[in-house]
């Protein structure tokens, strides 16, 4: 199954998380990039991004090229923000609303606390689904790395291929 990761990081964790999902199961990868980027340090990071993840916004991108016709499986990956999925990843999905029917989607979350479910469900209705064929949840795997952690990224992975 032809799979594009389309993932926004902020600190590294996302990112690390998908180019091992990417190693194991030759999926590609797009990663969207804001025009403004978020602060990440101190009081600004939480505030302003949890903010812009509640109020739902969607940020003005960096131009991306991707043709989502080729692709059957898409995997969204992003932090939680305030137990909300991050702007950049809200935007990728109305600006390719048409593009997105009918596809396989799963979804992974890195967090440092709790509420990827809640943005799990959250995507899911603006995807206008009722589930993802597959979720995970990484407690930052860059940031505090651990042997498990890559085995846990790594059973998703394989879930993703169908093992």
């Amino acid at each position: 199954m032809n799979t594009l990761i389309v993932y926004y990081t902020l600190e590294g964790n996302t990112e690390y998380a998908a180019n091992r999902i990417k190693e194991k199961t030759g999926a590609d990868v797009l990663k969207l990039i804001p025009k403004k980027a978020y602060h990440d340090k101190g009081f600004k990071k939480f505030f302003f991004g949890g903010k812009s993840a509640v109020m739902g916004e969607k940020p003005e991108l960096e131009a991306y090229t991707v043709d989502l016709s080729s692709y059957e499986q898409i995997v969204f990956a992003f932090p939680v923000w305030a137990s909300h999925v991050t702007p950049p990843i809200r935007t990728f999905v109305v600006e390719n609303e048409a593009a997105l029917k009918g596809k396989s989607f799963s979804v992974f979350a890195c967090q440092s606390g709790n509420g990827a479910q809640k943005a799990f469900k959250d995507l899911a209705k603006l995807l206008g689904i009722e589930s993802f064929r597959n979720s995970a949840v990484f407690i930052d795997p860059k940031a505090r790395p651990e042997a498990s952690k890559d085995q846990a990224i790594d059973a998703f992975a394989g879930k993703l291929m169908g093992n």
